[in-house]
């Protein structure tokens, strides 16, 4: 826009330059340039992510995560980023307690982050950390009475956020979209593509 503008303004000078003079006004180069950059190529190169499967596929992941951190916070006073190291800790109960190392991993956080936000989470109450037989620099998570209640009432919010987002769409769709996602999931996870 600010181009297109540019263009008539130039386009005035010369014109008003051209009239004073006597002469035909011309039309510059310069803002015939400009406008056919603008009006013409410009909208040839422009790119509609809209129909990319990586960049919608993470929007909605962005828009979602986003929406259950505010929710999270609100009713549970915990962020995503907590509610995600919970499930995690939770979904290896009955196991040999879950390293901060391997925490730090499956998050695709630092180790760093990792140690801090168990540090935040230990001292309210949320975790313990407990030293592995055999080792005991290596640090184990186990959660305390509090985080199941509040894994639950995430689980909840989780489940009504699932709901507003799947709004619009029969049983059918609802099912057939989660098939489509769990084959895509399986195809990355085993590595086929690029």
């Amino acid at each position: 826009m600010k181009q297109w503008v540019t263009a008539v303004r130039i386009g005035r000078r010369q014109a008003e330059a051209g009239s004073e003079r006597g002469g035909r006004a011309k039309v510059p180069v310069a803002a015939i340039r400009i406008l056919i950059n603008h009006f013409i190529i410009n909208q040839m190169t422009k790119r509609d992510l809209s129909q990319r499967f990586g960049f919608v596929l993470n929007e909605v992941g962005r828009l979602y995560g986003r929406r259950f951190d505010q929710l999270s916070r609100q009713q549970l006073g915990l962020s995503r980023a907590q509610v995600r190291l919970l499930g995690m800790v939770a979904a290896h109960e009955g196991e040999q307690p879950i390293s901060q190392a391997e925490l730090a991993e499956r998050l695709e956080l630092t180790p760093m982050g990792v140690t801090s936000l168990c540090d935040r989470m230990e001292a309210a109450g949320w975790i313990r950390r407990l030293g592995r037989e055999g080792d005991r620099r290596v640090k184990g998570i186990e959660l305390q009475g509090p985080a199941h209640e509040a894994l639950d009432a995430a689980l909840r919010i989780g489940d009504a956020l699932q709901s507003a987002a799947l709004a619009g769409l029969g049983a059918a769709e609802r099912s057939q979209l989660l098939a489509l996602l769990r084959r895509v999931h399986a195809n990355l996870s085993a590595g086929s593509g690029p």
